[in-house]
């Protein structure tokens, strides 16, 4: 079983390929499914490394707020 320090280790090492010209990295997200990372989504593969390191920390991932609007049609 692949703890969640050797994922981000890869993850990390997927950025600095991506981010030095590599064209495509791929790691194993938490279910063990490969993921692609290509240089137009290099955020994904940012904020799957901070919610690895939060994961880490013992943090919860951050609460969504969702914003409900509604009318009488008044």
């Amino acid at each position: 079983m692949v703890t969640l320090a050797e994922r981000l280790t890869e993850a990390e090492k997927a950025w600095h390929d991506l981010m030095t010209g590599q064209a495509v990295v791929a790691v194993y997200d938490s279910n063990g499914e490969r993921v692609e990372f290509r240089p137009a989504n290099r955020h994904a593969l940012h904020l799957y490394i901070l919610d690895l390191k939060s994961q880490i920390a013992g943090a919860s991932k951050p609460a969504r707020m969702i914003q409900f609007q509604t009318s009488k049609g008044v």
